[in-house]
């Protein structure tokens, strides 16, 4: 059994992993963090974190980057393991993420979905036979509520695609200011807002005669959830180390 402790527990995704981890005999909620506590769950809600006394194998935080300080000094106190599945982090907060993976196992993604990583995997093989032969393009959909853009995946699409490429390329995310050709080194980062789109994202290999497109469209957060619960009970038992999704999938026979 892998007990978790759920930051974030009344938002959206908090719901759907409430949900979920209802109809899973391998995992339990044992408490929840929410600086909203109207929403009443079958464990116990806290506003305070310092205030929970409940013991959790892993915490799976998908709430707000303001709250991961306060987090992060309850799970290196506890001594609890920590999926961090929250977008928008600061380079200066995923710093501090590495620094508490010394001490604690910390599991940390943009996309918990193991759609969307297998996604980026293909994209790194798709670069590495492409070469400096094809342009890349990369096209990010999500709802009109999403603050962030471009989004955490999308980034971490491109992050993964210049790590095979022999010269680290330029991230443009607007055009309109520059009447200029298109450099080769480049990667060209779009963000689309609208309606309910959960998340669509994809890769434009554009060539000489030929295009080659890897996308990848969740049709509900369950996907992003689904993942989450997978991610805590790969955690479970693990040492202090810094894991991802490539992680997970590579121990997945």
């Amino acid at each position: 059994m892998t007990n978790i402790i759920l930051n974030g527990c009344n938002g959206k995704m908090g719901s759907v992993i409430t949900e979920l981890v209802s109809h899973d005999n391998d995992c339990k909620i044992v408490a929840g963090f929410d600086i909203n506590d109207f929403i009443k769950q079958d464990y116990p809600v806290y506003t305070d974190i310092s205030k929970c006394t409940e013991k959790a194998d892993v915490i799976i935080d998908f709430s707000h980057p303001s709250a991961l300080d306060g987090l992060l000094n309850y799970a290196l106190e506890t001594n609890t393991a920590i999926i961090e599945a929250t977008t928008g982090l600061s380079e200066e907060q995923k710093g501090k993420l590495i620094s508490a993976s010394e001490h604690i196992p910390v599991f940390m993604s943009a996309n918990m979905s193991l759609g969307i990583n297998l996604i980026i995997n293909l994209a790194k093989k798709a670069t590495m036979l492409l070469g400096d032969d094809f342009d890349i393009e990369i096209i990010e959909k999500h709802h009109n509520q999403k603050i962030d853009a471009p989004s955490g995946t999308a980034l971490a699409i491109a992050d993964e695609i210049s790590s095979v490429l022999k010269n680290p390329p330029q991230y443009v995310y607007d055009r309109h200011t520059k009447r200029t050709k298109r450099s080769k080194n480049e990667i060209g980062l779009h963000a689309v807002r609208g309606g309910t789109i959960v998340g669509e994202h994809e890769v434009i290999f554009a060539g000489h005669n030929e295009v080659i497109t890897l996308s990848h469209s969740a049709q509900s957060k369950e996907v992003f959830a689904a993942g989450a619960i997978k991610a805590a009970k790969f955690l479970k038992g693990k040492p202090q180390g810094y894991y991802s999704m490539t992680d997970l999938v590579n121990s997945i026979d």
